[in-house]
């Protein structure tokens, strides 16, 4: 997270008649067919052109003249339900390549489902297209599946066999599941260091794991993969300039996978994504960037690193963008134990207050008219709680949701990218999950490239207030480089925020185990990212019990 000193609306709507119109411009260009550009609008810096759903290639490509490797990106799962998984892969066999060297042409691709590894034992197999419009990129929805199992999957194109991957489904929906253990991971910076952390949690025990967002950084990564100091300067020139166009941020998501340990994560386990600001571009609200640029411009620009991610992620296609617009908040259950309510705080936010800068909240950011999730998706998750059969309600988002003072004093400075900007909606959620009876409120935090633990207070200015949940910041894998145990406002933050039971400065991940009678929290950390093999351990573990919310040191 940088902060960024911006102008722009303070106080916008997170939806007006004037942001339909710029929606529907930027849906209009963002659907052109790319062999139809104008020659103004190719010359737009952010154009993307995608064609109209249901309109791609007609000419197929044989799969056994593909000569190279096209697995280079691995596999993915995600998403699982009760009774299906999402399943994924993506050919490329020159992943640096705009095409990813394929060309404009359709593949098929078959895939099977086992339960063993050695596929001996296959329950479900089948084909699917490749289609170049999504960047020769494969989904397949995984139906008939037994509940709570696990499985093994894997592609083949021609002669070439993909990696396997292991997955699970979901419990049944009634089904009194003891535990489930997670993990939390985010902000994975490729130019700040190695995925160390992901090579570890790709070892751990884990059911799922859940991304919090900047899977993906816009920013230049230069011949030398940055702290990663390739000294031969292996990286390509393509990479050393910010993603701005859909050719851009396929290759970004290219560069990305090519790690071997965050392939190794994915094949490990089912992931649950979602996204922050860096897989656009860094602290953007709603329609407006970080330097106020024209909004339909920026709408584009949107569209073009929605679309890619969509393409290089476990994603179902309830989550295909649609323009600039992609309805990624959405909800999972683990039987009763647990219902997660998983949050987009970045597409439907108003403006950041006082120019996006560290600033004590005022009138500008308490309007209650500002919103960080949009009123629609405020709703959905009141609601949800309302029906939630589950013991734990788990709130997988982006950035820090309990108050965080960074001074000393009444006139303490908080940030207004965070929920600290947006206290009016904060203060909404809150109410309506005491309304909704929402117990075991558990927030899981990215973004901010630290651990924290914090209580969740009803009122945070008064310590001794009720606590109502629990938020638990899962650091980040490589942003940030290094980091420090005791970051140098440790002692200032830990006492202007007494609600704050933890905070490290390492590189790492929050390993959680949901029971039916508490919930145990890991602090997984490794020292050094910036050169590869550091071991990892564990820096603290916290218990809250269910039905009396609270964190304790273990």
């Amino acid at each position: 997270m940088a902060l960024s000193g911006r102008c722009g609306p303070s106080s916008a709507l997170a939806s007006t008649p004037h942001d339909t119109e710029l929606r529907a411009a930027a849906g209009h260009l963002a659907r052109r067919r790319f062999l139809t550009f104008t020659a103004a609008a190719a010359a737009l810096a952010f154009t993307t052109q995608l064609p109209p759903r249901g309109a791609f290639a007609a000419s197929r490509l044989d799969p056994a003249r593909i000569t190279e490797d096209p697995f280079t990106l691995g596999v993915a799962s995600g998403d699982p339900l009760p009774d299906s998984v999402l399943i994924w892969t993506r050919l490329a066999p020159a992943p640096f390549e705009p095409d990813g060297g394929l060309g404009q042409q359709r593949i098929e691709v078959s895939w099977e489902v086992a339960l063993d590894e050695s596929f001996v034992l296959v329950v479900r197999s089948g084909t699917a297209l490749a289609y170049p419009e999504y960047a020769h990129s494969v989904r397949v929805d995984v139906k008939g599946l037994e509940p709570g199992s696990h499985y093994f999957y894997r592609f083949r194109a021609g002669t070439w066999i993909s990696p396997a991957g292991r997955t699970r489904t979901a419990p049944p929906p009634d089904g009194g599941t003891a535990s489930l253990r997670l993990a939390a991971v985010a902000c994975q910076a490729y130019h700040h260091g190695y995925y160390t952390v992901h090579g570890h949690l790709a070892q751990e025990d884990v059911d799922l794991v859940l991304h919090l967002g900047d899977y993906l950084y816009e920013y230049a990564v230069d011949s030398a993969g940055g702290a990663r100091d390739y000294t031969d300067g292996t990286l390509p020139s393509v990479f050393n300039r910010e993603t701005t166009t859909l050719a851009d941020y396929r290759m970004r998501y290219a560069l990305y996978k090519s790690d071997p340990d965050l392939r190794a994560v994915h094949a490990a386990h089912p992931f649950v994504v979602t996204w922050d600001d860096h897989e656009t571009e860094n602290n953007y609200a709603g329609d407006i960037d970080e330097n106020g640029s024209d909004p339909a411009q920026f709408l584009i620009r949107r569209a073009a690193a929605y679309r890619a991610y969509w393409e290089n992620q476990p994603l179902r296609a309830d989550q295909l963008p649609d323009g600039p617009d992609a309805r990624l908040f959405r909800r999972l259950r683990w039987g009763t134990l647990a219902q997660f309510d998983i949050l987009d705080t970045r597409q439907y936010r108003s403006d950041q207050a006082y120019g996006d800068t560290l600033h004590v909240p005022g009138p500008e950011s308490d309007d209650p008219a500002r919103s960080l999730t949009g009123d629609a998706q405020e709703r959905w998750l009141i609601d949800g709680w309302a029906d939630s059969p589950a013991l734990w309600n788990v709130m997988p988002q982006q950035v820090t949701f309990s108050q965080r003072k960074m001074d000393l004093g009444a006139d303490a400075r908080m940030s207004m990218d965070a929920w600290d900007g947006y206290r009016a909606n904060r203060g909404r959620l809150v109410a309506g999950a005491k309304a909704a009876g929402a117990g075991n409120w558990l927030v899981l935090t990215g973004d901010v490239h630290v651990a924290y633990a914090f209580d969740i207070k009803d009122d945070f200015d008064d310590p001794g207030s009720p606590t109502l949940g629990t938020e638990l910041t899962c650091t980040s894998v490589a942003s940030g480089m290094d980091g420090a145990e005791h970051p140098a406002n440790w002692d200032t933050y830990m006492r202007a925020n007494p609600h704050l039971r933890f905070y490290d400065g390492r590189r790492g991940y929050v390993r959680v185990e949901l029971g039916r009678e508490n919930a145990r929290a890991d602090f997984r950390i490794v020292p050094a990212v910036t050169t590869p093999g550091a071991p990892v351990s564990t820096a603290a573990s916290f218990v809250t019990e269910a039905g009396s919310p609270g964190l304790t040191p273990v």
